[in-house]
């Protein structure tokens, strides 16, 4: 605010004038801080670069050699099955509350005896993520309850046309391991308990390792 405003109050003008003079006094104390070391500045700047040239060289040979990532990776998401083949999904769509950047659609759908696609009432009707907006931070791996969500390690997303980033259920799903059925198909593994409680001393279903399921969490579905 300028002094000369007619419009401004004595203690504003007051508080401006004491703002600037605090400023001046800081500007005034301030000295030059002391370098440490004896070296001049050049020779500090061009030390790490002549460092630099005695190192080992570090060749990523990628993509002729694929590059190995860590175990628990976050890379693209995969919706898991059941050792019967029904989807894990359950439409809830907790998903796609937790994630922070709005990059999960779901709409649910109703299963019936006729046409079932996974153990509960409904199940994942449309399901989307759109790598644009993912931040792959695994909220969504989280919320989900019954552990269809999960992330693998695959990390080549990346492509020239937008449309393409954006990941239907089909992309998503699990692939069939032997022993599975296509939905829909009735269930094979009794009711809704069998398929999401795992009772004390059972054993758990067989795991797709490829589709991102990790071996220091528990997969739901086990039986007895």
């Amino acid at each position: 605010m300028s002094d000369g405003d007619p419009t401004a109050g004595g203690e504003q003008k007051g508080l401006a004038q004491a703002s600037r003079g605090e400023l001046a006094r800081r500007d005034s104390d301030a000295t030059p801080a002391k370098r440490a070391s004896w070296l001049p500045a050049p020779g500090q700047g061009f030390g790490v670069t002549f460092a630099q040239m005695f190192r080992k060289v570090t060749t990523e040979e990628y993509p002729e050699v694929p590059k190995v990532t860590k175990p628990r990776y976050h890379g693209r998401h995969v919706l898991n099955r059941h050792p019967d083949g029904l989807e894990k999904c359950v439409g809830c769509e907790l998903c796609a509350w937790a994630c922070p950047a709005d990059a999960i659609y779901v709409e649910g759908g109703d299963n019936s005896e006729d046409e079932r696609y996974s153990p509960g009432e409904r199940y994942g009707r449309v399901y989307q993520i759109n790598y644009l907006r993912c931040i792959f931070c695994g909220l969504c791996i989280e919320a989900c309850p019954t552990r269809s969500l999960t992330m693998s390690n695959d990390f080549e997303l990346a492509d020239d046309n937008r449309r393409d980033l954006i990941y239907t259920k089909e992309q998503l799903m699990a692939p069939l391991l032997p022993g599975m059925e296509a939905p829909p198909h009735p269930m094979r593994l009794g009711d809704e308990k069998d398929y999401y409680v795992r009772t004390p001393g059972g054993t758990a279903p067989p795991v797709d390792r490829s589709a991102g399921s990790r071996e220091d969490q528990p997969v739901p579905g086990g039986r007895a």
